[in-house]
């Protein structure tokens, strides 16, 4: 009796633990576990969704594993969670739509530099 009761409480502490997914590969794991890294968790403020343990970042991670296992491709998957949460979900930012981000610096410096050849030349 004591035997059981030791077991039971042993697996009841694991019932508790993280989803256990299981793969078709060892490719399909890692894919996994870098997308879930490249994604923010859509109720905290700037931590990864595999950092998480809020309910909706649960429910993602599972969508996450489906979606792998549908044999959807990284793109699409990202698709996928910027369609329904959001841009900012990714920690990479589109390009295209943060051009001026990203090209201030150096049209910044170019002015710069084209005003202090002026000066010089006077």
């Amino acid at each position: 009796m004591i035997r059981l009761i030791a077991i039971s409480i042993i697996f009841s502490v694991y019932s508790n633990g993280e989803s256990l997914f299981i793969f078709n590969s060892d490719v399909d794991e890692a894919r996994y576990y870098e997308i879930i890294n490249e994604i923010r968790c859509p109720k905290c403020t700037s931590g990864s969704l595999s950092s998480s343990n809020a309910p909706i970042s649960e429910d993602l991670k599972r969508k996450i594993y489906e979606l792998i296992q549908e044999g959807r491709s990284d793109k699409e998957i990202k698709d996928y969670v910027v369609q329904r949460y959001g841009k900012d979900s990714l920690y990479e930012p589109d390009f295209s739509e943060n051009l001026f981000l990203w090209l201030s610096p150096i049209v910044f410096l170019t002015l710069i530099a084209i005003s202090v050849l002026l000066m010089r030349r006077r």
